[in-house]
């Protein structure tokens, strides 16, 4: 059985990054996982959340969102219906997670960084490059936040990324879906993880069959070889931390 993309089972899309995509903002990339394309933009606020006032603590944050044209069918702008899809804040929040989970936020200061993600081309696998596009953006902030001598050291304690794992016909493992593969896929799972190899998150769903411990733990050792390989672009990107 072959992968309706041609790819190997264990093989990731092409990866590009362009880091410093746009100039306003203090981090910004451009992350390309075969066609799904991603803007990840991080921005310093010098205030933090009102739970937050005086704890001296730093806060991370994340927003994400999908270009009307990012599909082959227009999807309104949720602006436009005066409100945010449920899926949007599931997203949202697993990238704010996602980045929090590797940084220290006493070391960070009464500071806060919003990463927003902007889908501007779709073809599966949004949120998982939205977090590791999320996370080069952030570490060019605050690169550029200890240039400037506001923080004294980096407050990473980790590299993170996600990507996505499946089961296509209850048969063939498969990293890094695509929309075609995902859309067919018995089984998807996105997996969080940390450098180091810490678990940040697993969603997991049975589209049709129920799946085995065995078919688990194969899609996650499968998930772990694909982060090592996208920690590895961030590396090359950011360098070492």
């Amino acid at each position: 059985m072959e992968r309706p993309s041609g790819r190997a089972q264990g093989e990731l899309r092409d990866v590009k990054i362009v880091k410093n995509f746009t100039c306003h903002a203090q981090g910004s990339v451009l992350i390309q996982m075969g066609q799904t394309k991603v803007i990840c933009a991080a921005t310093i606020e010098e205030k933090v959340p009102s739970f937050l006032r005086g704890k001296n603590s730093g806060w991370v944050t994340a927003e994400y969102s999908m270009l009307p044209s990012a599909t082959n069918s227009r999807v309104p702008r949720e602006a436009s219906r005066g409100k945010l899809s449920g899926r949007t804040q599931e997203i949202q929040r697993l990238i704010g997670r996602s980045l929090r989970a590797v940084i220290d936020m006493q070391a960070l200061g009464e500071r806060t960084i919003w990463v927003d993600c902007d889908v501007i081309q779709a073809d599966g696998g949004t949120r998982c490059a939205s977090i590791t596009g999320a996370f080069i953006a952030l570490v060019l902030a605050l690169k550029k936040l200890k240039k400037e001598k506001r923080i004294d050291t980096l407050p990473i304690r980790d590299y993170v990324a996600a990507v996505s794992v499946g089961i296509l016909e209850n048969k063939l493992n498969i990293l890094d879906l695509d929309y075609a593969e995902d859309s067919n896929a018995s089984v998807d799972l996105n997996v969080v993880k940390t450098g180091s190899g810490g678990f940040v998150e697993i969603q997991g769903t049975a589209e049709r069959d129920p799946f085995t411990d065995k078919q688990l733990q194969a899609l996650l050792k499968l998930a772990d070889e694909g982060i090592s390989e996208l920690v590895e672009i961030q590396k090359k990107a950011i360098g070492q931390i």
